[in-house]
């Protein structure tokens, strides 16, 4: 039922757009034209080009073919490119809509406006997946190491640099720790995963993280890859190396359970959603950007901090009522029941479902989409 219902919105959706197209080109009457959205999915037809996040790639894999499963007449495309990439692709008009780890600027948002037609940008929180701690210890017999904040910031600092620290193995009793270096790796592109990774550390590791929260990684020297693929290409190559990745990507390796209050608490897709839950929305959040100011500092039991909202970006004006109507019906269905249980699957992304709550608040955003007169 849920995904009749969802076809039955974006077929409402894309009558809706090419009625206002043509009443504001001087065409047909809208009234005229409702009847040609009115059959199936395959009404829809054209290119939907989008960039921009890795951690989201495995996601929009299974998003894509649902959807052209049902639209086969739509050829959508991602890039994963990387958040700051996605953003500036996004807004320079080379592609409909973006994946972003970190929400837009005043800046971008100022020249979203102009992208746009005059229409603001859309803000969808989409895609929800914890950031796993990965690391490159095959000989420890341990189903994850317990890692505190300050640990963890101390790490990627370089003030903890060995394997068999005091700070590491008292939090893992009975676990056998090498005399190992330690490899800290990061992403060396700018990257809204590295964003969320330094928010969590300055908001939970006090003083030991001074950094701040960048998408920029700030310390120079350090053994870095390009992309989430990069990262965990450089972790796995590395015996002793750890790094941050979204938790779909982490495959074999080694992953840090995080402490939260007087528990770890390792990673999770109900322990994900839990913290995003927990957490109130972005100061500047509208109808339009629904925008999550994550609780990253919590002492919540059962929940894990270190998580990644990623957006989908779009615009609410399209100058073209076959981009509005793809666009808008490629989004309902990422948000739909059925999209975001594909995502959910271990064998896709392993993410964690939007609530029911905001899946209607994603719809209603969605419905604000326009054509240009």
């Amino acid at each position: 039922m849920n995904v009749k219902l969802a076809g039955s919105r974006r077929l409402a959706g894309f009558a809706a757009l090419s009625a206002l197209a043509l009443a504001a080109c001087g065409g047909e009457s809208a009234a005229d034209d409702q009847t040609a959205g009115a059959g199936t999915g395959s009404e829809l037809s054209g290119s939907v080009a989008g960039s921009g996040a890795s951690s989201q790639e495995a996601a929009m894999l299974g998003w894509i073919a649902g959807f052209m499963d049902d639209n086969p007449d739509v050829d959508v495309t991602y890039d994963p490119t990387g958040s700051g990439t996605g953003r500036e692709q996004f807004l320079n008009g080379t592609v409909l809509f973006a994946g972003t780890d970190a929400t837009l600027d005043e800046e971008e948002l100022a020249a979203g406006v102009d992208r746009c037609f005059g229409g603001e940008v859309i803000e969808l929180p989409l895609y929800i997946s914890p950031i796993a701690v990965v690391y490159n210890l095959p000989q420890v017999d341990a189903e994850h190491l317990n890692m505190d904040p300050g640990t963890i910031a101390g790490i990627f600092t370089g003030e903890i640099t060995s394997w068999d620290d005091p700070a590491i193995a008292a939090a893992n009793p009975g676990v056998e720790l090498p005399d190992l270096p330690i490899i800290p790796v990061n992403r060396s592109d700018d990257s809204g995963t590295t964003e969320n990774f330094t928010a969590y550390l300055a908001e939970a590791a006090g003083d030991v993280w001074t950094h701040g929260e960048v998408e920029s990684w700030p310390i120079p020297g350090t053994q870095s890859g390009a992309q989430t693929s990069g990262m965990i290409d450089v972790v796995s190559g590395a015996e002793g190396a750890i790094g941050y990745a979204d938790a779909s990507r982490a495959g074999d390796l080694g992953t840090v359970a995080v402490g939260v209050g007087e528990e770890y608490v390792p990673f999770s897709p109900e322990a994900a959603a839990a913290v995003v839950d927990a957490s109130p929305e972005g100061e500047d959040a509208s109808d339009l950007r629904l925008t999550v100011d994550l609780a990253r500092d919590t002492t919540e039991a059962g929940t894990y901090p270190i998580v990644l909202i990623s957006y989908s970006v779009a615009c609410s004006q399209y100058d073209d009522p076959a981009d509005a109507a793809n666009v808008k019906a490629f989004l309902e269905y990422v948000a739909s029941p059925e999209g975001q249980e594909r995502a959910a699957r271990p064998d896709v992304a392993g993410s964690a479902p939007i609530s029911p709550d905001l899946r209607e608040r994603v719809l209603s955003a969605l419905d604000l989409i326009t054509v240009t007169g």
